[in-house]
This record gives C-alpha cells, structure tokens and sequence, in this order.
C-alpha cells in the first residue's frame, strides 16, 4: 500500500519552536491586507459575472472570513506563549471504573423513583468530568482471543471476593479465584457446568436434535439479558451464533464489564421504564436465565418490549427457579395477549414462540394487544418511555426467522463492504508501532507482525451497512464488532441486523453505555464532520473515546481534512500517540490513525 504520513505542524508549534512574536504579528497584517484585496477583487468580479455563480463567490467570501477568523484567534494563543496544547488531567481513583449518566443520587434528587433511579438518565448527569479515566493501578493488557476468554485479570475488573464467594447463578458457579486472575471453564469437554446442558435442552424444546442445529431453526442472534458472566453467550459463540449479553449497569462486580472483558459482545441495558436502543424485529432468540426481570410488573410491559425486539417466529426462553403459580399464570396469560405460544417446557424453562402472522395482532381479535401507530416506530424507538402497543407489523421486514431469504444480499450494498475490504486491509497493515517511529525502518529489519496487540472487541462508531463488520468477518479475523447507528444519520439499523451483526442506535453527542477499557479498537468514518455540524463536542466525543478504550487500544477516524485537524491538535492534550494518513492524491479524505498509550499518572 502506497501511502504518505503527512507531518502537520502549524507554525512548527509540534516541534517545540515557537516562531517570534514580531513574526506572528507581521503574519496578522498580511493576512488582514490580503482579506481586504480579496474583497476588493470579489466585489469586482461579483458585478461582472452572471447571477448563476453569485453564490459561489460569496460563499468561497464567507468561508476565507471564517477561516481567517479562525486562524487568527489561533496565532493570538500561540503569540500569547500557548506554544503547545496544555495536557487534560487524570481523574482521580474514584473515577477508574466511571460510567456517565448512571448516578442514583442525581436521578432521585430530579424526582425518579420506582426503579427509575437506576435508568439511564444523561439529562440529568451532567457530570461528566473534564479528565482521563485512568487504569486502576494493577491494570495488566488482556491476554489474546481466545486465552482471555477463559483467563482475566482480576484487578482489570471491579468485582470483590464477596461478590465471588456469593455469586450463585448457572453462569457464575465454577468461576476460579486465584492469587491474581479469574478463571472461566470454558472448554468443550466440561459440560458440567449447566451451561452446555442448558443449550442442548433449549435446544431439544424447539424440536432440534442439537445446539449445533440452532441455525437450521433460524437463530443467528441472541440476547441474553442478564447474562452471568457470560458462559451462555461465549458456548453460544462457539456455534457460530453471536450472543449479546445485556445487564443493567452495577457499580461493583458487573456482568457487562466483565463479560467485555473476555472478549465477548456486552452492552449495558435494562428493563425499568424505557425502550432499549434497539429497533423493532432485532433478535432471532431472548435469553433470560435467572435475570432478574420481573416479567408480571407493569401491566406486561417488559414482555411486550421484549416482543418488539423479537422477529417473528423468534423465541423467548425463561429459566427461573422461583416462579410462583400467580407469576406463572400472569405470565402465560400475558404472553398469549402478544401472539406467543408456549411451544415447551422442562422443569424451570419455559419457551415461548412468536407469531408469524401480523393480522394476529388485529385490533378486532379480543384481548389482543393493539398494533402501534406508526409513530411508535422505529425512529422513535432511541430510549423511549415504552409503549402498551406491538412495534413492526407493518415492517418489510415481517419475516419468519426460518426464513432463510431474510438475510441481506451482499449486491444491496456492494459499494459499501467493497470500500470496507480495501479499508480493513490498509487500517491492519497501519496498526503497529513502526507508524509512530520518527526514524527510517533499517535494512533487514523485519516488521512486526500486526496488529502489535490483541484486536477482539472493535467498534464501529458509524457503519452505515455493516460494512466493516463484513470485512472483518470475511477476512477471518478473530473479533467481533459493536455497529453503532447515530440517531442523527439514516437509520441502517436494521438492515446491519439483518445480516446477523449487532448493533444499537446511539447519540454520540452522549456518552456510549459501557465501562471504561472495554473496546480494543475505535473506527469512524465521517463520524466528526456529522458531530461538528450538530455543535457537538469533538473534544467530548475523543476523551469519551479514551474512556471506553484500552491501554495501547487503536483509534481509527477517516473524515475531511478539517475534521481531522481539530481531532489531531486534541490527541495531543489526550496524550494518543497521533498520525494523519493520506491515502490518495487530490482528495480531501484523511485518515487518523491514534493509540492509546498505557498512561498511569
């Protein structure tokens, strides 16, 4: 690959010369004599020309004022002494595992009560500090895929021996403390733990002859709502299934946090009052063993949420070892109010199949719950209060999970995932130490194979058709991918889920619901220039980013030249070692390739 590193120092500000103050002024009066012939010239040429290209003159007029404003205020800090970008502090300690939005304290004080203290509320949080999320002290790399599935470091996590000694549940049991990690039975001959066995029953009660067969019954795609510590899902991933464990956010010993920390697809969520940040007709199976829901609550509720998201012909497992007959009865009459039918059950596991008919839901069908408007929809579906109505009816995409033509085409959007191929082999060839190396490679030297650390947990900040995701899954690459739609851009959501990828809806003028050191990899293409025209903080966007990143973690941003100037002078004060990429001639695309350092004080 053919690419140039380009050096941006302005005024050599980058490498520690500050230019003369005389200089600098005397750049000012050039610049300002210059706006003034500019305008005299404009003005002339404005009467001479046709109406049709007034506006392009006085555009171009506007654009050079604001950028002469803007280089001015800048040659003013640098005049004044500001030579370099002052470095944003470390937070304290007590920030090592901070996760915005989520403050009990706050949400009560603003009046949320019943349960929703515990939400998600960044209206009221806005707390968010000025600082980087510093690593707890004995912080250690993750070891690689698929080691670290089965082996974490214990001190990378927020979790007590108490809260081990007393964690109970199928998915918890067999974990092993030791002097200093944690470790996961995970491997395919230990099938004493429940996990396998469990699989194999659900397995058996949809009429399969295996687990192994869950694709043959359509399922691709799991929610597993509190998920343990994510047993279920990481057996599940090893049958080619992806897994997605959701729990509600917990200050101390949290699933998703420590779920993330295998290396496995994890994002914080909850049943409590509002939607989740998923479209309609989302997932082919919802797993909830023990998970904490209580289904009965709400006048049905949290059933009829969990039917939103559920495709039809999809199922829904429950495994609870504490139903009374009362709760059993209310859910069951529940269910058949929302088209569900019990297909089976087996001691404490019940499994319910959705409806493959819409008309099911007709309002003229007696004590049926009512298709939703089309206001209800989708577009509305971004942390919403939830809905008494069923979401999706009247989707294109009703189709049965058996259905095997349900998967998108790759011809549909075959721009999208060719750009994403040529992409993924340039970003894995750019991610190694040698990018950030000020001095020529000598002769004989070899270069180290990359990436230079372990690549699993990787987001897509904003991916359209699921593009890259395609890339990394059709180049082998042992990783999975979060795809994140912002709720300002087209709403791909469901076309990426339809090609058995995960994703959620998010605004990225908020923090993103996960813990600190979570994601291996951070990639967004044309993410800054969408935030910069909404008056989004890029700032606020790149230290959220450093939060959610590990040490010696990768940034990957591609967008416009200007876009990638403002975020290459913050990586400075963020401490990311920063390169800008220019991959073709004449074109206003630049790449930004960053790495976290592993910074402790």
């Amino acid at each position: 690959m053919d690419v140039r590193i380009l050096w941006v120092y302005k005024l050599q500000i980058f490498s520690g010369h500050r230019p003369p103050q005389s200089w600098l002024l005397l750049c000012l009066v050039s610049v300002f004599v210059l706006i003034a012939l500019l305008g005299s010239s404009s003005s002339s040429a404005f009467n001479s020309v046709t109406v049709s290209v007034k506006p392009e003159v006085y555009t171009n007029y506007r654009r050079l004022k604001e950028q002469t404003a803007s280089d001015y205020v800048e040659l003013k800090t640098f005049s004044s002494g500001a030579s370099n970008p002052k470095e944003i502090r470390l937070c304290g300690k007590e920030r090592e595992d901070y996760v915005p939005c989520y403050n009990v304290s706050a949400n009560l004080l603003a009046g949320f009560k019943d349960g929703e203290e515990f939400d998600r509320h960044c209206e009221v949080s806005q707390d968010q500090p000025y600082c980087l999320v510093r690593p707890p002290r004995d912080y250690r790399t993750p070891l690689s895929w698929p080691v670290g599935r089965d082996v974490i470091w214990n001190a990378n996590v927020k979790i007590s021996k108490d809260q081990f000694l007393s964690s109970g549940s199928m998915t918890k049991r067999l974990m092993l403390l030791e002097e200093n990690q944690i470790s996961f039975h995970s491997d395919d001959e230990l099938i004493f733990d429940g996990v396998k066995d469990h699989s194999r029953q659900v397995a058996e009660m949809i009429g399969l002859g295996s687990d192994a067969e869950f694709w043959q019954a359509g399922v691709r795609t799991v929610l597993d709502i509190g998920c343990g510590f994510g047993s279920f899902g990481a057996h599940l991933l090893s049958l080619k299934l992806m897994a997605v464990c959701m729990a509600a956010y917990e200050l101390t010993g949290s699933q998703v946090q420590l779920s993330l920390e295998r290396g496995l697809p994890a994002i914080i969520g909850n049943f409590i009052s509002r939607k989740l940040p998923f479209p309609s007709l989302s997932y082919d199976m919802v797993h909830c063993a023990k998970c904490g829901v209580s289904w009965d609550q709400k006048d049905g509720m949290f059933l009829i949420e969990a039917n939103r998201i559920l495709k039809p012909g999809g199922y829904f497992v429950l495994h609870e070892t504490s139903l009374s007959t009362e709760t059993r009865s209310m859910i069951e009459g529940f269910t058949h109010k929302i088209c569900w039918t019990l297909i089976g059950r087996q001691e404490e596991t019940f499994i319910w199949q959705k409806t493959t008919d819409p008309q099911c839901y007709s309002s003229s069908t007696q004590g049926v719950i009512p298709p939703c408007r089309k206001e209800h929809e989708d577009i509305h579906s971004y942390y919403q209060p939830l809905a008494s109505c069923v979401a999706g009816t009247d989707s294109k995409r009703w189709l049965p999970v058996q259905n095997k033509s349900s998967g998108v085409q790759q011809d549909e959007f075959f721009e999208d995932f060719e750009s994403s191929r040529s992409a993924l082999r340039n970003y894995w060839s750019l991610l190694t130490p040698l990018i950030f190396s000020d001095h020529p490679k000598r002769p004989a030297d070899e270069d180290p194979l990359p990436p230079y650390n372990m690549i699993r947990n990787v987001m897509d900040m904003n991916a359209r058709f699921g593009g890259l995701n395609f890339a990394f899954l059709e180049a082998g690459k042992s990783a999975w991918v979060m795809n994140v739609v912002s709720i300002s851009t087209r709403n791909t959501l469901p076309l990426i889920l339809d090609q058995g990828f995960i994703g959620v809806l998010h605004d990225w003028c908020e923090p993103f619901p996960t813990y600190p050191r979570t994601y291996d990899m951070l990639h967004a293409n044309g993410l800054l220039s969408s935030l910069m025209s909404e008056g989004c903080s890029i700032t606020n966007l790149l230290l959220e980013m450093d939060r959610i990143l590990r040490p010696e973690g990768w940034v990957v941003l591609s967008d416009k030249v200007g876009p990638i100037e403002n975020a290459r002078m913050i990586t400075t004060q963020i401490r990311w070692e920063a390169r800008v990429i220019d991959l073709e001639n004449d074109s206003d695309q630049r790449l930004l390739v960053c790495k976290k350092p592993f910074v402790r004080k």
